[in-house]
């Protein structure tokens, strides 16, 4: 490594021209390799031992920010490489010196990699070498296996299984058997509540109870504020809410770690972990673990800096592919998604990886990670599109990676995969129809409605995680209203909010939830307007003998005969009635709960935000979410059961870490126990009980 790194030196002094290993007079090519090597090693030498030290240092220092500190930093460690030289021989310029050592960090990284590939020991070693101070200085690590819960967002149970088949997945293909060999997972299929979005889905599996998240972004009358699962202060807000529901810390308070998700689940070490994002930073809450195993080598950051920008410009040439060749159904996929794109497939995804192996190293018993890359893609490609499949394959080989790493930990570990939900296709309402539902209410409301309808945002997760991990604060814009805004007597404006193909109608001036009757009585055009559209599946409103399920024509069921007469549920397949009497029961659910239009031969909805893959409501794949597991383990359900619900998932989860880990894993169901004092933090400030 030495001597490929004094080669690379001495090349880059032959390019660039304010790098120099030579003194102004002129100095003779065995003093230009002498320097080059007392350069190269020097450099070699403070990477190896000053780098660690100063990453630790900047722990508290936001990932992005510090992905781009280390640059800077680790052209510094280059410009002080040169200054050792006795010989006093060789200059750089500040900013060739960020250029240079990032060059000799990626070559150092890729000929350490390729002299290790055949030397297991030497593999081994490297390694370890990603664990934290946990694993050196903590307790001896448990006998028993640890179990590793990876979510690959949005990706779902259909998805898997033809990606699996076509080779896009061959790790997947092999775990299954479907390369011949004795499957060692087996696949189950789960559905997802109504709510089949990631923070519903995500705060069942982790807390034990969604109770009350009717939608990805709801207005909640007693506030007058808008929830928003993917901003911060609201997943704070929503973990809290679980915990005080359950009285449990959540599926991770037993030696957990939680990488990359809404919800900390009750984990002590969390890092890209949106609920964390916003509390004052303490030593409770500032874990960096994570960072601090990817960043702790500088070749990672150079690597990772080359595959953003890769894939940046792999996001502009598809798109304008797209626009060329005029693909039907189409988004925008301008302005700043390109970087969220590359945020979340490659920054988030290497991130997480990085931090998973150092949790196995360091013998965590339960680690629950959330790989986000293909939902964000499939949302503007689509999720059968070669784009996203391009993902998965990319996916697949960070579950190769996990699993290698695995045989080196200091435990067994047992990888489970699972998905939050699915994706559904279908063009945009607003593009069928060229109106918003907000306009469409308006219209029934007679509101006046504008004449070029207004983009519903986009309620892809990523973005809003990149401002979490940047620590700064969600743009509220629209998605806020107080009822205070309204002047005396004057009646407000409906707020129409979208959740994929699910549409939430509530008015702001009214206290509690209305009724159908006294829907009617102020506008006697809006339920028919809605319930008769060609875009729309079937409305939720309430009335004064209980809940109704409102369709075309004048449908109209009561949700206690939904079994016996499903009416405009039936498209939507099993389970849709008791997922609607399930939100039905919400404090929370809006006034007017409107899904989509859906089409049962192929699956098409039509999403109320700019997706063409989208998820949300009811529909299609997005609520057939997958959960592939070691066949080791218990099966989810008995033979000819179905696991129903993300709380159901919880339970199963839950179930498996008692059996790998014996009774010191709290119970199944959380609610039936007495939880001990330890603290656990709310936003709120109050203390609530943590499970040990």
């Amino acid at each position: 490594m030495w001597a490929v790194s004094t080669l690379t030196m001495l090349v880059l002094a032959g390019i660039l021209p304010d790098f120099r290993l030579q003194s102004p007079d002129g100095d003779s090519a065995t003093d230009i390799a002498v320097t080059a090597a007392v350069g190269a090693g020097a450099f070699g030498l403070l990477s190896a031992l000053v780098w660690p030290l100063m990453v630790r240092l900047l722990l508290l220092v936001p990932a992005l920010v510090l992905g781009l500190l280390v640059f800077f930093l680790n052209g510094g460690l280059l410009l002080l490489a040169i200054d050792v030289n006795p010989a006093g021989r060789g200059g750089v310029a500040p900013e060739t010196a960020v250029v240079v050592a990032a060059v000799m960090s990626a070559v150092a990284s890729a000929t350490g990699g390729a002299l290790a590939v055949r030397d297991d020991d030497a593999y081994r070693r490297r390694l370890y070498r990603l664990a934290d101070r946990r694993r050196r200085s903590g307790p001896p690590c448990p006998s028993g296996p640890g179990t590793l819960f990876l979510q690959l967002d949005g990706v779902g149970h259909d998805v898997l299984l033809a990606a699996a088949d076509s080779g896009a997945m061959p790790t997947v293909a092999r775990w299954l058997g479907r390369d011949g060999a004795s499957a060692t997972h087996r696949l189950a299929l789960w559905r997802t509540d109504w709510s089949s979005q990631t923070g519903a889905s995500q705060l069942g599996i982790l807390h034990g109870s969604n109770h009350d998240v009717p939608a990805f972004r709801w207005f909640e009358k007693d506030s007058g504020e808008v929830v928003v699962c993917n901003r911060p202060t609201s997943a704070a807000q929503l973990q809290h809410r679980a915990v005080k529901h359950t009285g449990d810390g959540g599926l991770l308070s037993f030696d957990g770690a939680s990488r990359g998700n809404l919800f900390g689940g009750g984990a002590d070490e969390q890092a890209l972990v949106l609920s964390i994002a916003t509390r004052r930073r303490s030593r409770e809450t500032r874990s960096r673990s994570g960072y601090f195993a990817y960043f702790s080598d500088p070749a990672n950051a150079v690597r990772t800096a080359l595959s953003f920008v890769a894939e940046v410009g792999r996001e502009i040439g598809q798109s304008t592919l797209a626009r060329v060749h005029k693909v039907r159904p189409h988004v925008s996929r301008g302005g700043l998604y390109p970087l969220v794109r590359a945020f979340a497939t490659v920054v988030e995804r290497d991130v997480v990886v990085a931090a998973v192996m150092g949790d196995m190293l360091a013998g965590r018993t339960a680690v629950y990670a959330d790989l986000v890359a293909y939902d964000e893609v499939a949302h503007h490609s689509g999720p059968g599109s070669r784009d996203a499949a391009k993902v998965l394959q990319r996916l697949d080989r960070s579950l190769a990676l996990i699993e290698k790493v695995a045989e080196h930990a200091p435990r067994k570990y047992r990888i489970v995969v699972l998905s939050d939900h699915g994706q559904s296709p279908g063009e945009t309402f607003r593009a069928r129809y060229g109106l918003t539902l907000g306009d469409l209410v308006r219209a029934g409301c007679g509101l006046p409605v504008p004449r070029r309808a207004q983009r519903t945002r986009s309620g892809a997760e990523a973005r809003n995680t990149v401002r979490a991990a940047l620590h700064r604060p969600v743009e509220e814009g629209a998605e806020q209203q107080r009822p205070a805004d309204t002047p005396t007597g004057r009646r407000s404006e409906p707020i129409v909010l979208a959740s994929g193909n699910l549409g939430l109608v509530s008015f702001p001036d009214v206290p509690h939830r209305m009724t159908r009757e006294e829907i009617d009585a102020r506008h006697p055009a809006l339920l028919p307007t809605l319930a008769n559209h060609p875009g729309v599946g079937f409305l939720l409103v309430d009335s004064e003998h209980g809940g109704l399920v409102l369709g075309a024509r004048g449908a109209e069921i009561p949700l206690d005969r939904l079994d016996e007469e499903p009416g405009p549920l039936a498209p939507f397949g099993p389970g849709a009635a008791d997922a609607v009497r399930r939100t039905h029961s919400f404090p929370h659910t809006a006034d007017i709960m409107v899904n989509s239009f859906h089409d049962p031969a192929d699956g098409e909805v039509l999403a109320f935000e700019e997706q063409i893959g989208s998820h949300g409501g009811l529909g299609g794949a997005q609520s057939r979410a997958f959960l592939l597991s070691p066949v080791v383990l218990s099966a989810p359900v008995a033979e000819g059961a179905e696991i129903v619900g993300a709380e159901h998932v919880h339970r199963v989860l839950r179930r498996w870490l008692r059996e790998s880990n014996g009774p010191q894993v709290p119970v199944e169901d959380p609610r039936s126990r007495v939880v001990d004092s330890a603290p656990f933090p709310a936003p709120d400030g109050v203390v609530q009980d943590k499970s040990a």
